[in-house]
């Protein structure tokens, strides 16, 4: 019996899953979370095969948490779902050395074998995600950029921003004048929505 934990914030998607789950004969639901901050300690008590992580999750974000279990259980396998299937999110899912990679409008069946091949040490990554991640190039901003353009994505402007980071405002500035060059963005809004369905940010 492949033992899971499901980790998905919205409760009839996650209610929908695990009843779908449950009706495979060798898959078992142990124990199901809605927010990422407790899918590492609810693994430890569960002590499951596969963590099914929905990567959109509050508190904390579904890879970083795989990427704890990767760490500190690496015996735990971690297969991600997302209902946005951009290239660059799964370049990052890729990075976590998360096992596995699923759009959530995947038929249940493909859940079912991922989570078993993924259990049995394959890796496993939707095609068609996995063709256009191929196509499209890495992120042309520096870790350094992508944290400017993340912190304006929320919401701050240059005077926080400089705050947040020990920057100079002018040094700011200067960052997202590179920003916007490097993603060809007419302005800062421009720049956040490439960054957003590139899935860099």
């Amino acid at each position: 019996m492949i033992r899971v934990l499901l980790a998905e914030d919205m409760h009839m998607v996650r209610g929908a899953l695990i009843a779908l789950l449950n009706l495979e004969p060798d898959i078992e639901v142990v124990a199901e979370v809605s927010s990422g901050d407790k899918i590492v300690p609810t693994a430890r008590q569960h002590k499951p095969d596969v963590c099914v992580i929905d990567i959109d999750l509050p508190i904390l974000d579904g890879l970083s948490a795989a990427s704890t279990i990767r760490e500190t259980m690496p015996q735990v396998r971690t297969l991600m779902l997302t209902s946005l299937g951009r290239p660059g999110t799964l370049r990052r899912a890729l990075a976590a050395r998360v096992d596995g990679f699923l759009l959530k409008d995947a038929p249940p069946s493909e859940l079912a074998d991922a989570i078993r091949r993924v259990n049995a040490g394959e890796r496993v990554v939707d095609s068609q995600l996995a063709l256009a991640a191929w196509d499209r190039g890495e992120c042309p901003l520096t870790d350094r950029e992508l944290e400017v353009l993340r912190l304006a994505a929320n919401g701050s402007d240059a005077p926080d921003i400089a705050v947040a980071l020990s920057l100079s405002v002018g040094t700011v500035r200067n960052y997202m004048t590179t920003i916007l060059t490097k993603l060809n963005g007419r302005n800062r809004v421009d720049a956040i929505r490439i960054a957003e369905e590139a899935g860099w940010l």
